[in-house]
């Protein structure tokens, strides 16, 4: 009894210090620090590499380093283990799909419908997933219709992220109207994710449109004066100070 009662100890010691090591690890992911954050995974994943929470992160680091091929490795693993998980097929298909964009495009070709494959699982598995269906609408946005492209299919899927979450909905719709080069339609998009949102990534988008799209310096400084309102950044103090030379 002794015997069990100090194995039994031992053991939960070494939970309490996984789930620590864990959280550290989970913290330099969280601000970024990947490289240090990579390192401390990688301790985690030798002690076990079963452990999916390890395996994630590990194929998410590989993906914000760009290895999308190695991404794609634990993200299969993960599949393996769990097949109707919705975010391991997002982000399996996600990463195979960036990785396609660096081969060849014969062999991106070869890589479509498994993408779309994984994505689209992704999307039924979880109604409510919306990076799915960004990255749906996105591809079928780009594509030539040759090869399975199709706007009105693109807009479907960021009609369902209307539902889900309006101001992804409406930033979807606006990527389409650049694709489409309707670009007044665009602003129209961004105004009413700023609306709904209001995120800095909206007032960016939109500035965008203006400044690289419709050559409108005064408009693209309206916008960013307006996100400066509501947010302190240093990069957009930057951006602003660099229009207004050119307004001038």
């Amino acid at each position: 009894m002794r015997n069990i009662c100090i194995a039994l100890l031992f053991l939960s010691g070494t939970m309490v210090y996984g789930q620590s090591a864990f959280a550290k690890a989970e913290q330099l992911y969280q601000e970024e620090k990947y490289d240090k954050a990579l390192d401390a995974f990688i301790k985690l994943y030798e002690q076990d590499n079963e452990n999916l929470k390890v395996v994630e992160r590990m194929g998410d680091i590989a993906g914000h380093k760009k290895n999308y091929e190695e991404a794609m490795g634990f993200y299969k693993k993960l599949l393996n283990t769990q097949p109707y998980n919705a975010n391991y097929n997002f982000k399996y298909g996600g990463a195979m799909g960036l990785y396609a964009k660096t081969v060849s495009k014969l062999k991106a070709l070869g890589m479509l419908d498994d993408i779309k494959r994984h994505l689209k699982k992704a999307a039924e598995l979880d109604p409510n997933h919306i990076e799915t269906r960004h990255a749906l609408s996105q591809i079928y946005c780009e594509l030539p219709g040759i090869v399975g492209g199709s706007i009105k299919t693109s807009r479907s899927y960021a009609d369902e992220l209307l539902k889900i979450s309006p101001v992804d909905g409406h930033l979807a719709h606006g990527f389409i109207d650049e694709y489409q080069k309707e670009y007044d339609d665009a602003v129209i998009s961004y105004e009413k994710a700023i609306k709904t949102g209001g995120s800095l990534l909206t007032y960016r988008k939109l500035a965008g449109v203006y400044q690289e799209k419709l050559k409108n310096n005064k408009k693209a400084l309206e916008v960013l004066k307006r996100a400066r309102a509501k947010y302190s950044d240093l990069q957009l103090s930057k951006d602003i100070a660099i229009l207004e030379t050119r307004v001038k």
